[in-house]
């Protein structure tokens, strides 16, 4: 990826602020799929989240990126950029020839600045446990969310190869998780997010990194397959919550607690599905969607609820004169369930600019990848990757401890307006494309150091 040259100047502004810095310590925690409600509403049994709340500031919702998915929120994160600026602009890259299953695992595809450039280039420390996008990142301690496309090969064993430094992974399973097993970070297993705060906590007592990144990610595995509301979904609750509580305990111990700031996010809320919709079938219907990976001329990629339109050609205006006269042609029962967002629109939102138009989906559809058969189905479970207008897709924040006023809620905040705070409390000469420092997160007193 493109790299931000660092000038002396800047590297010297950086060091004496890092005297007067508003924490010496970051945590973002992410918690795939986390709502505003875990925190706010007293059902859920999330005594951690509630007292970070309490004692820090607080978003009522978060508004994400399109499509609302993982790897582009998550990277929208640590950016502060939107997907249309730092290139990740789905969990799984739209490849014309067909679909082969790869994800976008590596941080040289990142187009922008991270937090992890900034926090490299200023001389301080980093670690990472699971997040997405992050396998080669300039991290100092980094155990990367990447598997094989072979399902014969163990899913640790692409972890063991890229963690660094070498014998990374080994080291933590000797001194904080015991030997792992794949199902031991499988998200059928709520062990995963335990093994993870371990994997997290070893690294802040050992090294005290100034930022450290922690995907938990069971949360969002159980409200695929039952909902918002499914017991799995409050069980994968409380554990994420008592995972938080296992950093928490280890910043206590490493004796760093009044330097460090902690942030609690995710990357985008839920929504329960009744009906699966596929839109390529519609395409294969007039022939535009063809029968392989070389005689398409449209096709829908689609990510989570949503559906982007490519076109073999991009200036191809009679193809996309047919796919706009299919979609005018459905039946209004099937016209109801979704609306054409135009480019104008995706622009504006910071999508994929390869994309000739998208498909947003009402709340309870989601979009399929299916080419034949019939293109409107039952389904069951839920899911995200809707158009982020609405409260459910919503996604949440908390910020406490070093640095972060006390009382403040903000009604709402993007995701892309995270990675200015932690640029802010650390001290960091990062400047996000498209994020903005909200006046009243932090305290006075860490303004004025900054």
């Amino acid at each position: 990826m493109q790299r931000f040259a660092i000038t002396a100047l800047l590297s010297a502004v950086c060091f004496f602020n890092c005297f007067g810095q508003a924490a010496k310590h970051v945590v973002i925690i992410s918690i795939d799929g986390f709502r505003p409600e875990f925190y706010k509403d007293p059902s859920w049994a999330t005594p951690n989240l509630k007292k970070l709340a309490a004692s820090g500031v607080y978003a009522d919702g978060v508004r994400g990126v399109f499509p609302s998915v993982t790897y582009p929120s998550h990277t929208t994160i640590i950016t502060g950029a939107m997907p249309a600026k730092h290139g990740i602009y789905y969990n799984s890259p739209f490849e014309p020839e067909g679909q082969t299953g790869r994800w976008y695992w590596e941080e040289n595809l990142i187009k922008t600045e991270t937090l992890w450039d900034a926090v490299h280039e200023a001389g301080l420390k980093s670690a990472s446990v699971a997040w997405p996008v992050s396998a080669g990142a300039p991290i100092d301690y980094n155990i990367p969310e990447v598997w094989s496309l072979d399902k014969k090969v163990d899913r640790l064993a692409p972890i063991r190869q890229q963690a660094t430094p070498a014998g990374l992974f080994e080291e933590i399973e000797l001194n904080a998780t015991g030997k792992l097993t794949p199902d031991d970070l499988n998200s059928d297993y709520m062990s995963t997010d335990e093994n993870g705060s371990r994997m997290a906590a070893y690294l802040i007592k050992k090294h005290k990194p100034n930022l450290l990144t922690l995907h938990l990610y069971c949360v969002d595995h159980a409200a695929h397959g039952e909902g918002r509301y499914g017991e799995h979904v409050s069980a994968a609750v409380a554990t994420a919550d008592r995972a938080i509580g296992n950093i928490l305990e280890a910043i206590e111990k490493a004796g760093i607690k009044d330097s460090t700031a902690i942030i609690i996010t995710g990357d985008h809320g839920f929504v329960d599905i009744h009906t699966s919709m596929a839109p390529n079938v519609w395409l294969s219907g007039r022939g535009l969607a063809g029968t392989d990976g070389a005689d398409w001329k449209a096709k829908f990629h689609t990510s989570g609820a949503a559906a982007f339109l490519m076109l073999k050609n991009k200036g191809d205006k009679r193809t996309l004169s047919e796919v706009r006269a299919t979609l005018e042609s459905l039946p209004e029962s099937q016209k109801k369930l979704f609306r054409v967002v135009e480019r104008a629109e995706l622009d504006k939102i910071g999508a994929d600019p390869a994309a000739v138009l998208a498909l947003a989906p009402v709340k309870g559809v989601a979009m399929s990848s299916a080419v034949d058969g019939e293109p409107l189905r039952p389904a069951k479970g839920g899911t995200h990757g809707f158009f982020p207008d609405f409260d459910e897709i919503q996604t949440g924040f908390i910020g406490a401890g070093a640095g972060f006023s006390k009382g403040v809620v903000l009604p709402v905040m993007g995701l892309e307006d995270i990675a200015p705070v932690v640029a802010e409390l650390l001290g960091l000469p990062f400047k996000a494309p498209d994020g903005v420092l909200y006046p009243g997160l932090l305290t006075k007193e860490a303004k004025s150091a900054l």
